[in-house]
This record gives C-alpha cells, structure tokens and sequence, in this order.
C-alpha cells in the first residue's frame, strides 16, 4: 500500500517540472490527482496520461490560479467529482525578471498574482473542505530565493518568501483542525527554464553549490511527499530547504 493511498491531491501549475514530478510520485504512492494549469495544453495531456497509466484517478482542470473566483469554481468542481481533497501542493508560478530601478508594475503585479495571490485563493478555498474532513496538508512551493533574495527579482523573491510566512501563519490558524501547512524552498533545480540559461550563467550557479550539481524535480517531490503523507504528522508551519547546502 502506498504512503498516499485513499488521498486526493490537487496540485496547481503541474503540467511540466517540478509540479508534473509531484504529480507522477503522488500518484505513484496511492494518491488520486486533480491538477491545474492556465491551459490545457499538450504538454497537460501528456501529464495527464502519464499519471493514468500509473492507475490514478486523475482529472486536469484549465484554470486561472490568480482570479478568485475561478479558483471558487474550479475547487468547488474537484471536490465534487473526487469527494474530498487531502494534499493542496501551490506550484503554480512564473518569472518576470529585471532590476528593481527597471521593473515595471506589470511585472511586479504580474509574478504576486501568480505566485502569491495564486496560493492565498487556492488555500481560501480548500480550507473549508479540509476542516470538514478533519485533516489536510497544505504545501507550499517556495524558493531559496525567497531565503537569500536574488539580483533582478524582486518581484520572485518577495512572492517566494510570502508563501513561507503564509504557510507559517495557515499552521496557527488551522492547527486545532488537523490541518497542516508547510514550504519546500527548492534550490537551483534541473528543468527547461534552467535549461535555457546560458550555460556561463549555468556554471556559475552550479559552482556556488557545495554538492556542486543542481537539484532534480524528483528530488523536490521527494521532500513533498514526506509532507503530504503522515510520516509528517506532526510537521507544521515548516520551510524545508532543498538546495544542496547552497544557502544554510
């Protein structure tokens, strides 16, 4: 029997990297999956029946994270099909880098909405299903930028570092429910948008690494599971850092 087995997770932005890799371990472990994206998109379909092959229940849902209302809607729909949700994994975000003195306000609101707002009106509206269960976890997907900053995102870094103090204050909140809420701040992780870097810009990373390699998505969904299942039963308002030591 698996570590999820009898659970639903619903997963935002999980059609590619580190969310699909949540996905595919989630469902590998027992867990039945309902997962978002801004579109449903080939590369939504090919998660999609990737995780169905491992024998999921699974549904994929074309969903705005940033507008409130859809999110109500879209919650509302998975907890009617798949009767109940136990594991809300916030992956949903995106980049809009430059410098502060250059950054427009397009690209401030831009990054919050998706990445912060995003995880405020998942969480609005799964709560309420959770408490009536009796029990959840909430995982939130930081970053270490949000721990240590970054040059050139600001707006990342601040939306990064929000999802852990939200984690954190969910916890006090919904303790005395049986809800839980943590943060994963992964490091410089292997996928297509570290892939596109240049590779000087590459190398650079890596080398300020003490494992001195990047970090994969399986990694990342590895330290997700132990949150979502009950071998962190007792584990709440938590950041667990994945970075190979690269900030401490």
């Amino acid at each position: 029997m698996g570590l999820l087995e009898g659970k639903v997770a619903l997963i935002t932005g999980a059609a590619r990297g580190i969310g699909k890799a949540i996905a595919l371990r989630f469902a590998s472990e027992g867990a039945d999956i309902a997962f978002t994206d801004l579109a449903i998109d080939d590369d939504a379909k090919a998660t999609l029946a990737e995780i169905r092959a491992l024998g999921a229940k699974t549904e994929a849902y074309a969903s705005n994270a940033a507008d409130f209302a859809q999110t109500q809607e879209t919650v509302a729909k998975i907890a009617a099909e798949f009767g109940r949700i136990d594991i809300l994994v916030n992956n949903a975000g995106i980049t809009r880098d430059s410098l502060v003195m250059r950054m427009s306000e397009e690209q401030w609101d831009d990054v919050i909405d998706v990445n912060l707002k995003s995880a405020f009106n998942f969480i609005h509206a799964v709560v309420p299903v959770m408490s009536r269960q009796k029990g959840g976890s909430i995982i939130n997907m930081s970053s270490v930028a949000g721990q240590m900053g970054n040059a050139g995102q600001v707006n990342y870094s601040a939306s990064k570092a929000g999802l852990v103090a939200m984690a954190k204050s969910v916890a006090r909140e919904m303790g005395s429910r049986g809800i839980r809420a943590n943060a994963i701040a992964p490091g410089f992780v292997i996928s297509a948008m570290t892939d596109a870097l240049p590779e000087k810009v590459r190398e650079e990373y890596i080398g300020k690494i003490p494992m001195h390699r990047g970090g994969t998505p399986d990694e990342i969904a590895s330290v997700a599971l132990f949150l979502g299942s009950d071998l962190s039963s007792y584990v709440s308002g938590q950041l667990i850092a994945v970075n190979g030591a690269l900030y401490t």
